[in-house]
Order: structure tokens, then sequence, then C-alpha cells
């Protein structure tokens, strides 16, 4: 689920977090692991998120049904959204149940935030849309669970809510958050307890399973080769000291050669666009155009020397122009 480039970011993060603290190899992928487990948790908080407005939206109109003076709509209420059939399924789900005992997902019940939150969304014309449709089918209800997943992930409160219960969730909130939305828009009818419910990083999965030995085996090799990366650097600084580079960049351009030596199999080019991205996401403003620049410099060289051998479809292409493609970026 997590993309290649999402888990280069966290690399980069360990890898930053591992040389401040002078940790080894073996501490940098303990630091690693328990990143990813903190994603894994945060997307099952958010998910529960949908549970606690459903709970809530039945304790508001069964509360309403009660009044001495109830309105006919409190007397009659629609109970399409206690009733949700995706939801249902979903909760009754074990993969699912089992990841929230197992990450204490619990909501302090004397806090009334989903209650508040339920009595401004259903004044929403999404919800009024909903609870007006005659026909509940498990499309149509999983559509209404995916408009409220997204109103909840938007609202300030509860996005503050996860902050204090985690201050580094509020760099991987949103990322994790569309993570967290596509695997529920996957599900289809078929979806019942035994439905295999996929965490962010699911070794259970082939593809997971080969994006977590690269990006494992890439912080590794980014360790590994720290120094003899770091003395390649320095010969491509063009007279730039190497104390007034930035340390984000030294360690993307540790990354970048660590890969393109260590992965024959992901293209140059590929390994490129990826560390211009992640320059722009982590570094200074003219860092995009340095690590580009010292990138272009040492493919060359490592080329030359026989270090970088690609195969399949990460093999070198002649007729590439690396010059021309530095220009463009």
């Amino acid at each position: 689920m997590l993309s290649r480039h999402f888990l280069r970011a966290k690399v980069l993060q360990v890898l930053y977090a591992a040389k401040a603290d002078e940790a080894d190899v073996l501490r940098a992928e303990k630091l690693f692991e328990v990143q990813l487990r903190r994603l894994n948790e945060l997307a099952v908080w958010q998910i529960s998120t949908l549970f606690e407005l459903q709970k809530a939206a039945r304790q508001v109109l069964e509360a309403g049904m009660t009044k001495f003076r109830p309105t006919p709509e409190e007397r009659h209420p629609s109970m399409r959204l206690p009733e949700n059939i995706f939801l249902n399924r979903l909760a009754d789900n074990y993969d699912l149940r089992h990841q929230m005992e197992h990450y204490h997902v619990v909501w302090d019940p004397a806090d009334d935030l989903f209650c508040k939150l339920f009595l401004t969304f259903r004044t929403s014309e999404q919800y009024k849309e909903y609870v007006a449709e005659i026909e509940a089918t498990f499309e149509s209800d999983k559509d209404f669970a995916l408009v409220m997943f997204k109103y909840l992930m938007n609202n300030d409160l509860v996005r503050d809510g996860f902050y204090e219960r985690a201050l580094l969730w509020e760099d991987d909130f949103d990322q994790i958050a569309q993570y967290a939305f596509m695997t529920m828009r996957a599900l289809d009818e078929t979806l019942d307890e035994s439905t295999e419910f996929r965490q962010m990083s699911d070794t259970r999965n082939e593809n997971d399973a080969e994006a977590m030995t690269f990006a494992t085996q890439l912080l590794r090799d980014s360790m590994r080769l720290y120094d003899e990366n770091v003395e390649l650097i320095k010969t491509h600084l063009n007279g730039w000291e190497f104390e007034r580079v930035a340390q984000m960049d030294v360690l993307l351009l540790v990354m970048a050669i660590s890969e393109l030596i260590e992965c024959p199999s992901i293209p140059e080019r590929v390994t490129i666009d990826e560390y211009i991205e992640l320059s722009k996401e982590f570094s200074t403003e003219r860092s995009k155009l340095f690590v580009n620049g010292v990138l272009d410099k040492l493919i060359i060289e490592l080329r030359a020397a026989g270090r970088i051998q690609k195969s399949g479809r990460g093999i070198f292409d002649p007729s590439f122009n690396y010059e021309e493609y530095s220009n463009e970026k």
C-alpha cells in the first residue's frame, strides 16, 4: 500500500535521526520498524473515527426520540447511518477488529466530540440526501461512509485530537488518510468477517513485501556506504565547501548513490526523479538543482567505473542525454 516514494521519505527521516544520534545499522532498522508500526496504528485510529461518528449518531437520534416533546423528525428519525451496511460489516471484520485491539484503539467515552460532529454533519446536504434515499445498498452506504471519512479527516478538531495523541502523526496524517480511504474504497460486497483487511504496510501482500524489502535494504546500504558515499560527493562539489552543504542534501545524495549502485532493477532516471522530488519536499529551495547536478556527474563516474550495473527495465539507455536531462530539471 505504501508507495516507494513514501518509503524513501521514511528512510530519509530515519537516516537523519540515526546520524544525529550516532546510531548503528541495527538501531536504525529498529527505528524504521517503529515508524512503520506507527503508520499502521495511525490508519486504524483514523478508520475508527467512522465507528465513533456512527455510534454518536445513534445516541443523538435515540435521545431525540425520548424527548418530552419531540418534533416529528425527532420522533421518527432516519436510522440510515446507525444501520449503514458498509460500516456494520467493516466493524465486524476480524482483521480490523484485531488491529484495533492490538493498538488499543479506544476513544474516551466521556468526550462528546463525535456527538458535536454529528450534530454539525447532519445539517450538510450530503447527509440530507443520504437519509432521503429510499433503498439502502452496500455501494451507496460505502460511498456515504467515504464522504464521512473525508469530513472527519478534514475537521480541525479531529486533527488536533490526533496530533495531541502523537505529535509525529501530523507529518503523515494526510498521506495515511488517503491510503486508508483507498483501502476502504477497494472493498466490495464480499466484505465480511473473514475478508483480509490490509494494513498500510502489509507483508501478506506481495507488492507490499517487495516494497518493504527495498526500503529496508536501502536503509542498510545507506548506513553501510555512508562514509564512502560522502567522499564521492566531496569530489563533485565544484568549489563548494562540504561543511556548507545542507545535511539533508548530503543524506539524499548518499541514499541516491546507494540506490544507483545496489538496486540493479531500478532505472537511473527513476532514481534521479525520486531524489529531486524528495529534495523539494525536505530540503532547501535550491536543493533540487544541487542534487540534480551532483547526481548527473556521479552517474557518469560510477558507470565508467562499472559500479552501476542495471538489468531488466533498469538497464542503461545509451541514447539518454544526462546533460540535457539536467538542464530540463
